[in-house]
């Protein structure tokens, strides 16, 4: 792994995305520079953690000019892994499942979901949005066919731990987990939790 990215404190890697995704505007409007002010205007972040974070880069603005934006957006896609092809398996094929499966803005990011697994006999050997739905049994021979490096975990909370270790088992380096339940992964294995429900209750709290 890139030594920079072992080195980027993991707020300042979230907010990377947020300055892509602004970025990609500009660039689609043809404006050829972006200053570290007029991004935290915009995203309402400092602007000297602007600056921070974008050293990790290793890019550098131009004095009272700023940052080039076809490089800027770039070096961003380059560095968060989105520019490489991610292959995936997603376990759960139920409408949260359906979703992403559906998401071809997915694909963008540099993330390929090449299987589905579930147990309901009425999804198994269907294909959904060009992706082979199969039966969990399979999960082993599938993922090291396509290569799999990435799990996702759509399935009820009750099954979130077993999925995991099956996943694991089967070879994946990463969890994507959207089910409440905090999974528990060995060292080595990469987890990101995803969980809906707790942004919903953060939401409905803050609204007091």
């Amino acid at each position: 792994m890139n030594q920079q990215r072992d080195l980027i404190p993991e707020p300042a890697l979230r907010r990377l995305p947020w300055y892509l995704a602004y970025v990609r505007l500009l660039r689609e409007k043809n404006v050829e520079y972006v200053s570290s002010t007029q991004i935290s205007r915009e995203l309402k972040v400092d602007a000297s953690q602007i600056a921070k974070d974008l050293s990790f880069l290793d890019i550098r603005g131009k004095t009272r000019i700023g940052y080039e934006v076809p490089l800027l957006e770039h070096k961003l896609e380059e560095f968060l892994g989105f520019r490489c092809r991610h292959r995936a398996v997603l376990v759960g094929a139920g409408s949260l499942g359906r979703a992403l499966m559906q998401d071809s803005g997915l694909i963008q990011y540099g993330l390929e979901i090449v299987a589905a697994f579930d147990v309901d006999p009425r999804l198994v050997d269907t294909e959904r949005y060009g992706i082979p739905i199969y039966d969990l049994a399979r999960l082993g021979e599938i993922c090291r066919r396509h290569k799999a490096g990435i799990g996702i975990v759509t399935v009820p909370v009750e099954y979130a731990q077993g999925t995991a270790e099956a996943l694991i088992d089967a070879g994946v380096k990463a969890i994507w987990n959207f089910t409440p339940y905090r999974i528990s992964v060995p060292e080595g294995v990469v987890i990101a939790n995803t969980s809906i429900y707790a942004h919903l209750a953060v939401m409905y709290n803050r609204m007091g």
